[in-house]
């Protein structure tokens, strides 16, 4: 004799099924989900204090013992010649010049005149990244005994140069960011990252 099943009584509370037991496997890939999605969270945030944060020009009458140039992107030898014009360095260095590079083929790309680059500019030819940048500058003033320089490079490139710096000048030399604006939003991600890993190679040890 077969048993009725009996039906519920309407209004009666059911009784909860128990959620199926996740798999090890199901709860590693949850866990890592999670902490991947944090990850892109801080990288975004980070990217977009990156981007606002970015400066910019500094006062053209704002006066330093001297003005470094770090070539690699538009803009940023005319404004150097723009601040020697206005009488605001004593002297120019420009970093990561080409080989066989002149002052007067310079001047004429930035319509100055040959003559003042000719007694004020010094052309530095042995950098060939953000890195010895640092290290062209740093003893370009060490031997002129400069005591403030204004650092003009693209904006989104500046934090980066400003960290190279700050791990080869003497603090006591003072600095002021000139940032050039411009770049693609792939150029500003692209230094973001290397702004990032520069600061993660920074903390594992790495000189």
């Amino acid at each position: 004799m077969s048993q009725t099943r009996r039906k519920p009584r309407p209004g009666a509370p059911r009784r909860p099924r128990a959620a199926p037991a996740r798999s090890p496997a199901r709860r590693i890939a949850g866990g890592v989900a999670r902490v991947a999605g944090f990850g892109l969270l801080l990288y975004f945030g980070g990217f977009v204090w990156f981007v606002a944060t970015r400066p910019g020009l500094a006062p053209i009458d704002e006066p330093t013992d001297a003005v470094v140039v770090l070539t690699g992107g538009p803009g940023r030898l005319a404004r150097g010649a723009a601040v020697l014009a206005a009488g605001s360095a004593k002297r120019m260095l420009v970093s990561g010049v080409g080989e066989g590079v002149s002052r007067a083929a310079l001047a004429a790309s930035v319509d100055a005149p040959a003559k003042r680059f000719a007694g004020l500019v010094d052309l530095g030819y042995q950098a060939v990244d953000t890195r010895s940048n640092a290290v062209e500058t740093t003893a370009w003033v060490g031997r002129h005994g400069f005591r403030s320089l204004r650092l003009v490079t693209s904006s989104a490139h500046m934090r980066r140069a400003r960290l190279e710096l700050a791990l080869n000048l003497p603090s006591s030399v003072r600095i002021v960011e000139d940032g050039v604006a411009g770049g693609s939003p792939v150029g500003i991600a692209r230094e973001f990252n290397k702004y990032l890993l520069r600061r993660a190679a920074l903390a594992l040890g790495a000189a």
